[in-house]
């Protein structure tokens, strides 16, 4: 076993895969899931977009809880596979569109914006001028991937599918588990992860921002600073391989 205790915030069925990959590695951690997703519902607007796909040069799925429900949504207006291109930011998003015999592509060398803006494929994609893209996503998600596309001449739509709200915990919830877990370490996988751990903490923030907080991204980890955590630890993709690759070249804490 690692010296490492740490803090799992994601939905509660990635906590679960997260946690026994780490529990193989040697690694105890606790989970407090701070992401509820909530399928939005599905308004006119979004039908037409989903009816309209094949007007875009790229599709892009940020997540996989984007992906769950881009494929209900394509069971129902495109029985049979789009010849479109699309792309995921990491592995195992992708999974779940090629099971459904989706044309997926992404970046084998990182699960980030940065990584997918630099995949061969999806430059190729994007190439021609004035393409369209469309990025898949929940609420308020990857705004910086948006704006280096638009840099980049083309033009973007969102189609928002669902929203993550923070679970109703007692306010000592979180400072009490990693109390109680003897946790010394916190893993977010993203800016909204991240706010709602912030939020969360109160009037113990100034405390748990001393513990190792591991992030997915630059972006994450700027966040996280300027909120005033101490130890960040950008892992450079939200997947269990990026977290481990992490937690190996971090120094253990001293129990």
């Amino acid at each position: 076993m690692t010296r490492w205790r740490l803090l799992l915030t994601r939905p509660a069925d990635e906590s679960l895969a997260l946690a026994s990959v780490l529990t193989e590695a040697g690694i105890f951690s606790n989970s407090l899931p701070l992401l509820d997703i909530e399928p939005l519902p599905v308004s006119a607007n979004m039908r037409d977009v989903i009816q309209a796909l094949d007007r875009f040069d790229a599709v892009i799925v940020v997540s996989k809880p984007a992906a769950r429900i881009a494929v209900e949504l394509l069971s129902q207006h495109w029985p049979e596979p789009l010849a479109l291109k699309w792309f995921s930011v990491g592995a195992a998003t992708a999974q779940i569109l090629c099971e459904q015999g989706l044309d997926v592509s992404f970046p084998k060398g990182g699960d980030d914006s940065e990584a997918l803006l630099q995949h061969g494929a999806f430059c190729q994609a994007i190439a021609r001028p004035a393409s369209r893209v469309l990025i898949m996503r929940g609420e308020g998600g990857r705004e910086l991937l948006a704006e280096r596309l638009r840099e980049l001449g083309a033009s973007v739509e969102y189609l928002q599918l669902y929203r993550r709200e923070l679970p109703d915990y007692p306010p000592a919830t979180l400072p009490e588990r990693i109390r109680a877990e003897r946790l010394n370490g916190l893993v977010v996988s993203s800016g909204q992860g991240f706010e709602h751990l912030h939020r969360l903490a109160g009037d113990t923030w100034p405390q748990l921002a001393q513990l190792p907080l591991f992030v997915p991204s630059p972006r994450v980890a700027e966040m996280a600073r300027a909120a005033g955590a101490q130890i960040v630890v950008d892992c450079r993709g939200a997947s269990a391989a990026a977290l481990l690759t992490a937690l190996r070249e971090h120094p253990e804490p001293v129990l």
